[in-house]
């Protein structure tokens, strides 16, 4: 199991990369012809997650979230993070009504523990998910910012998937999507802690 300090961003960034031993934080100038289209729109590894997002209209619904949870300031330091990204089509799969009761003001704080628990911190791709898979024996335990745990695992040859606390499972539909500050993961669930 994945664990780390609750001192700050970069303790648990350090402590996820030694428990991971095979992540390695790269410069995003080595990152400069890695640019993946998400939502019609490019996604430049030299924009932070926000920049990015903003610009993906399969990611409307998810950034609205994290401005009425007020993340925006998080997610555009430096990270690293990795976020596992829910598309519109995943806020859709919830019970009818469920999103536009989580953005109002006093649902703030549930809305920030379900946001906080789609990232990870590092810059964690998804040949370090799958190093990671495999030194765990088949799984992989991730600690999110929100504190709980996500299970990683392989589906068929080159496939990931992500496994909430409830035990529902995502699959990665778009992988490492390199950003200034982190990875971008797009995932076709949204995870519930």
């Amino acid at each position: 199991m994945v664990s780390h300090k609750k001192s700050g961003f970069q303790g648990k960034t350090l402590a996820l990369a030694a428990a991971l031993g095979a992540v390695t934080l790269l410069p995003v100038a080595g990152f400069a012809a890695m640019t993946v289209m998400v939502g019609g729109a490019a996604m430049y590894p030299t924009k932070n997650i926000v920049e990015n997002a903003v610009n993906s209209k399969d990611h409307t619904t998810l950034v609205a979230a994290v401005k009425a949870a007020g993340l925006v300031d998080t997610l555009e330091s430096p990270g690293p993070f990795t976020v596992f990204a829910p598309t519109n089509e995943a806020f859709n799969k919830l019970p009818p009504g469920t999103v536009a009761s989580l953005v109002k003001p006093e649902n703030k704080a549930a809305l920030t523990k379900i946001l906080t628990y789609h990232v990870v911190p590092g810059h964690l791709t998804s040949a370090d998910l799958a190093a990671a898979v495999d030194q765990g024996g088949g799984k992989a335990m991730l600690k999110t910012v929100e504190g709980d745990n996500l299970t990683i695992e392989r589906e068929g040859r080159k496939g990931l998937t992500v496994t909430d606390d409830k035990g529902d499972v995502a699959k990665i539909t778009i992988a490492d999507v390199l950003q200034s500050n982190g990875v971008i993961q797009v995932v076709n669930k949204v995870l519930m802690p």
